[in-house]
């Protein structure tokens, strides 16, 4: 399959897709690592196509990456906390050095710009309390500008899908 796009490949020009897109998609969704000729089978078309196809998508940015999905848990990274934050100012450039600090810090998997009470939202995971204990005293709360930080502990993940197509 083609190599993944760059981010700063992917073209701006407009990009319609269609049903056989979205088959392709749909499959690719549920195993990245299906064959050209596995997809064209299921899509009803022949390889040259699919090929085509996701060449296309994944120049435009419909197909940003290919990855691969670990479980947290069996990777010493036990614990998931999810972290609203607020920031004290609120500016281009306080927001920018902030989003530069969280980039920074691998404990962080996820970052998501709010409205509402806080700013940020950040899926953070750890291997124990201890450690994140350590990254909320030693990396967050040295981060520049920040206001509040409220944690909150997951207790069990009951849905957690990628699936954007369906």
């Amino acid at each position: 399959m083609a190599k993944t796009p760059k981010k700063d490949e992917s073209t701006d020009a407009p990009f319609s897709v269609d049903e056989k897109d979205m088959a392709i998609l749909r499959v690719l969704q549920l195993n990245a690592r299906s064959t050209v000729k596995e997809i064209a089978d299921k899509v009803h078309l022949s390889t040259t196509p699919v090929h085509e196809r996701i060449k296309r998508m994944e120049e435009s940015g419909v197909i940003r990456q290919y990855a691969t999905l670990v479980d947290h848990s069996k990777v010493k990274k036990g614990l998931m906390v999810i972290c609203y934050v607020s920031l004290k100012q609120h500016n281009r450039n306080a927001g920018a050095k902030f989003i530069k600090d969280i980039q920074e810090m691998n404990e962080v998997i996820e970052c998501y710009n709010i409205s509402g009470e806080f700013d940020f939202m950040l899926k953070v995971v750890a291997e124990s309390m201890d450690a994140y204990y350590d990254f909320h005293v030693n990396k967050l709360s040295q981060a520049e500008n920040l206001g509040h930080v409220q944690s909150v502990f997951v207790m069990g993940v009951i849905k957690q899908t990628h699936v954007l197509v369906h």
